[in-house]
């Protein structure tokens, strides 16, 4: 089977589609035949060794996808070969076949297809459970998401929404805004342009919001942090500006803030009954509408190494997704 390689970690540039064996399942596995596997920052520095998991080589990067089951391994129940499934796989994804758990699997949703399905569960998974479980949103409270451009930023937008919050969705171009926008967010910030604090604070008759979304870091994370409102909750996602920002602890003693990690990947394994519940909402949401997934382009994997690049480079808007 065909599969985009890391060998070593080092350059993006570095990464090969190759003809490797078809894996096996193990006890407790599934193989999946890849339809659709959906792009992400973590895949970027996943390839250079600058993220928290750190698998064997050789490996393929790719952590979340959908396509049909081809293959059980011993003491799988509750699926048969040829159901479509979206699995989250943590890598492996941008291969022809790949080797899932199948506690990390779940159906394919009616009216979905496989590139909406490979889009759908680490973005808005994330976005749900930092906003429900790590923040604790109510309706009618505010929330701003910097680079709500982004796959992960746009469904933080869509989830809000759906959770019924007031959203300020920042970004860093008008074209980036306007995506934002035309998935329910209420206000916009061109935080390359105007000040981000000033500008919450007029939206917000100087009140502040109650939660901030963040998966940028850099320069952006201390201006949101100083625009939250009394008790309010700074989310920590993620850092794609490629600085890790180093917050002065007393904004979040003036205020009685709260500054949150959101660790999606380890509260799955944590907190299952937590992670199953929030699945049981985006199915529901997505039925009534409420959440779509962005998908912005198609390539195959041929083309996986180049939209890597790219999206280390927040050159993306949405999500990328492979088709093998």
């Amino acid at each position: 089977m065909k599969a985009l390689v890391c060998h070593a970690f080092g350059p993006i540039e570095n990464l090969r589609v190759e003809d490797i064996p078809v894996p096996e399942p193990g006890p407790g596995q599934v193989r999946v035949r890849v339809r659709a596997a959906a792009l992400n920052f973590p895949d970027a520095l996943i390839v250079q060794g600058l993220y928290q998991v750190k698998p064997a080589f050789p490996f393929s990067p790719g952590a979340e996808l959908s396509g049909e089951i081809s293959a059980l391994g011993e003491g799988v129940k509750g699926y048969a070969v040829g159901d479509r499934v979206i699995a989250a796989s943590g890598h492996g994804g941008f291969a022809e076949e790949c080797v899932v758990d199948a506690s990390r699997l779940m159906p394919l949703l009616p009216g979905m297809s496989f590139e909406q399905g490979a889009a759908l569960v680490l973005t808005f998974a994330t976005s749900l459970h930092a906003l429900k479980d790590c923040a604790r949103l109510k309706p009618g409270e505010t929330v701003l998401v910097l680079g709500a451009a982004g796959g992960v930023g746009l469904s933080a937008v869509e989830i809000a929404k759906a959770m019924g919050a007031r959203v300020i969705a920042a970004a860093s171009s008008p074209d980036k805004l306007a995506l934002a926008k035309q998935v329910g967010a209420d206000e916009l910030i061109d935080y390359s342009k105007e000040d981000l604090k000033k500008r919450v604070d007029e939206l917000t008759d100087k009140k502040g919001v109650e939660v901030v979304y963040d998966p940028v870091g850099g320069p952006y994370s201390e201006p949101a942090l100083r625009a939250t409102a009394w008790r309010g909750r700074f989310l920590v996602i993620g850092f794609a500006a490629g600085e890790i920002p180093k917050l002065p602890l007393n904004l979040a003693l003036l205020k009685e803030r709260s500054i949150i990690g959101v660790y999606w990947g380890d509260s799955t394994r944590r907190h299952p009954a937590e992670h199953l519940a929030n699945l049981h909402d985006l199915a529901a949401w997505f039925a009534q509408g409420k959440i779509k997934p962005v998908i912005s382009e198609t390539v195959g994997l041929d083309g996986a190494a180049d939209a890597i690049k790219r999206i280390a480079n927040r050159q993306v808007k949405g999500k990328v997704v492979i088709v093998p």
